[in-house]
């Protein structure tokens, strides 16, 4: 099971309903990894207890966007997060028959891989890169040449970034590293 939000409702969903990883990704920016990763559960729970991509997909958009902005609001950002995970949702549709595993299922290699989870709304370079590392690390999804791509987030031993979160103690490890990599940055500023 994995173990990202601190709780275990949250992380029973995400391991399972591959829709609410993905939303758990898209929700990961500016806010802390647990609130973005338990979320998904929150919107679950509000949808009537189902996240389903074709229904979210055809909601009108100020109604997606009142249900990630009931309080709790579901990101520090719920309107354009929910657009983000609307787009997202219409993108599985429209591309990946309704089911979102198949991004990754049907890839034939590391690059088409990368290259489509670059095409999902809310995902960058860097993004796209740590959920290909999510994928082989954590999910056993291993089309050839996803180390290569996924560099270095795919790199064994590494704690750089969620793709390395296996509980508490690697969670630190992480927070570690980032922190170091904001001191550094910050100090190439001044010097």
């Amino acid at each position: 099971m994995l173990r990202l939000s601190g709780d275990p409702d949250a992380d029973k969903l995400i391991s399972r309903d591959p829709l609410a990883l993905l939303v758990g990704f898209v929700l990961d920016q500016q806010i802390p990894l647990e609130k973005a990763f338990s979320s998904p559960r929150h919107l679950r729970d509000r949808l009537g207890g189902e996240l389903d991509a074709a229904a979210m997909a055809q909601m009108e958009p100020g109604a997606l966007g009142a249900i990630f902005s009931q309080p709790p609001a579901l990101h520090r950002f719920p309107v354009s997060n929910s657009e983000r995970v609307q787009q997202l949702c219409r993108l599985i549709v429209q591309e990946y028959e309704g089911k979102p595993s198949r991004i990754w299922e049907t890839a034939d290699s590391g690059s088409d891989l990368l290259h489509r989870v670059r095409a999902l709304p809310g995902f960058g370079e860097q993004k796209a890169k740590i959920f290909v590392a999510f994928l082989g690390k954590q999910m056993g999804v291993r089309p050839p040449g996803w180390e290569g791509v996924s560099k270095p987030f795919g790199d064994p031993g590494t704690h750089f970034s969620v793709a390395d979160i296996t509980g508490p103690e690697s969670l630190l490890l992480v927070r570690a590293h980032k922190a170091e990599m904001k001191a550094a940055a910050k100090a190439s500023k001044t010097a």
